[in-house]
């Protein structure tokens, strides 16, 4: 009854997180750039009872299998998987609303935390001019971070912005009210192995530094003749890839699975109970 008790907590306590995880993907359905996870189960380790040669037992009776019983410890995620399938499109004819069209494809931006400044990543391309001084602005996200050219510089215009134009190689034109236009290029980068990256707040994506032995194999940055690769849209965004009907009916399993192992956990504490209420 030990060992009941011991598997259905053990899975209880996984499927808890499978359900946390549909949660966090069912919060973000309406979130801009947003990319689902998923997650899979494993069996966790195997114990094997009483697996000695059958030429041991020969005053005994012989067994039907030679490996014993196989007893298990219950299930467990065995990882989690990012899906960067593309999401819907939605036309905002916001001038500074860009979006990406190409599945594995990223903007940069540069964040800082605890004193600390890095490059991440992210599919949500709603963007702001955001005054620095008096004579120019930045172009930042809607949490602030400065986006990054293909130099991984901040963009960086002058204040008197009147239009901004975007190519579909990713080429910003910024025509001032004097007529004057200033190109930049927009940074983006090639996530190679979307399973290495880290989810952060604001769907934004980063390196696990320092674990990471070889960034170059996780995300390359996109940059020369290979821009032409590079597919943008302007006064559109992508919406989140969350399939709200599948993480439901996902949820639903999950509910089921986690109201099994509670009854098997009582059902073991009623048998422990009998047991110890025998009298001899």
């Amino acid at each position: 009854m030990n060992r009941i008790m011991l598997n259905a907590t053990n899975t209880m306590n996984q499927l808890q997180k499978q359900l946390d995880l549909i949660s966090h993907n069912v919060a973000n359905v309406d979130t801009v750039g947003y990319k689902q996870r998923s997650a899979s189960f494993q069996e966790l380790l195997a114990q094997q009872s009483n697996n000695q040669p059958l030429a041991q037992y020969d005053n005994q009776t012989a067994r039907q299998s030679e490996l014993g019983i196989r007893v298990g410890s219950g299930s467990g995620l065995s990882k989690t998987q990012l899906h960067l399938t593309q999401g819907p499109m939605k036309a905002t004819d916001r001038m500074l609303d860009f979006a990406l069209t190409k599945e594995d494809q990223f903007f940069t931006v540069q964040v800082t935390e605890n004193g600390q400044t890095s490059t991440q990543f992210t599919r949500n391309g709603v963007f702001y001019l955001s005054p620095i001084n008096n004579a120019e602005v930045m172009l930042v996200t809607s949490e602030g971070h400065p986006v990054l050219d293909s130099d991984e510089q901040p963009i960086i215009l002058p204040e008197n912005v009147k239009e901004v134009k975007l190519q579909e190689s990713g080429i910003l034109s910024a025509v001032m009210t004097d007529g004057q236009a200033i190109a930049r290029e927009l940074g983006v980068a090639e996530v190679i192995r979307p399973q290495m990256l880290e989810a952060r707040p604001g769907s934004l994506y980063a390196l696990p530094l320092p674990n990471v032995a070889d960034p170059e194999a996780v995300v390359g940055y996109i940059q020369g003749g290979a821009r032409q690769d590079i597919r943008m849209q302007q006064g559109m965004l992508e919406q989140s890839n969350v399939d709200l009907a599948s993480e439901m009916t996902e949820m639903t399993l999950m509910q089921r699975s986690y109201q099994f192992n509670a009854k098997s956990v009582q059902f073991a504490d009623q048998m422990m109970g009998l047991v110890n209420g025998l009298k001899s």
